[in-house]
């Protein structure tokens, strides 16, 4: 797997361009807005898309689903069906942080812990790690060693849980039981900041000591 960071809305937010090289097909996941942005970059790269991947219902991360899907006639797969209160909220939001409007949606499949996604040659795992949202997921690949974890965790940091339905318990547990496991060696794409490694949290992370 291949994949290159394009960072969107005011929030900096990274949408994760992730493709198969040997067959060139691919995935957007959290393209939460600046459709034209993204779209340059999926052409420059020549990937064929095949579906879009949400790890989580904010808006920062899924402004551009509704759009992209109908533009691009894309499935939508994630987050877990716990998610589906901010999904439902999504023109809320938009009023809330002062964001065009953008049309809700509901995925074309809710994703469950252990379930895999495919797109060309390749194949994800999926992890439900909820905490920052109820229904938030990660992406890991196993061939590659990496992980997609939205905002769960951060370099030198872990994602908010004061927002509606956060819990910090649920949280830490899901970097520790779900996250930690996978290997030291682990590279993760954050939504937010540059990569960092599941062993250098580990040993740096002061939210995780």
């Amino acid at each position: 797997m291949k994949a290159t960071l394009i960072p969107v809305t005011p929030f900096a937010q990274n949408c994760s361009l992730i493709w198969c090289e040997d067959t060139m097909k691919g995935c957007l996941v959290d393209p939460g807005g600046d459709v034209e942005t993204i779209l340059e970059a999926v052409k420059k790269e020549g990937i064929t898309l095949e579906k879009i991947l949400c790890t989580h219902g904010h808006l920062d991360h899924v402004g551009g689903v509704a759009e992209l899907a109908v533009y691009q006639d894309l499935p939508i797969e994630g987050p877990h069906k716990g998610d589906s209160f901010w999904l439902n909220q999504l023109k809320d939001q938009c009023v809330q942080f002062g964001f065009p409007e953008t049309e809700t949606f509901t995925p074309t499949r809710w994703l469950e812990d252990g379930d895999s996604i495919t797109f060309g040659n390749v194949s994800l795992d999926v992890l439900h790690c909820p905490g920052h949202t109820p229904g938030h997921v990660v992406f890991f690949d196993q061939e590659t060693r990496v992980a997609i974890v939205g905002d769960v965790l951060f370099q030198g940091s872990i994602g908010r849980t004061d927002f509606p339905q956060g819990n910090h318990d649920d949280l830490i547990n899901a970097i520790k039981s779900k996250l930690f496991p996978l290997g030291d060696d682990v590279v993760f794409i954050p939504g937010h900041g540059p990569l960092s490694t599941i062993g250098d949290e580990k040993r740096s992370n002061p939210f995780l000591r």
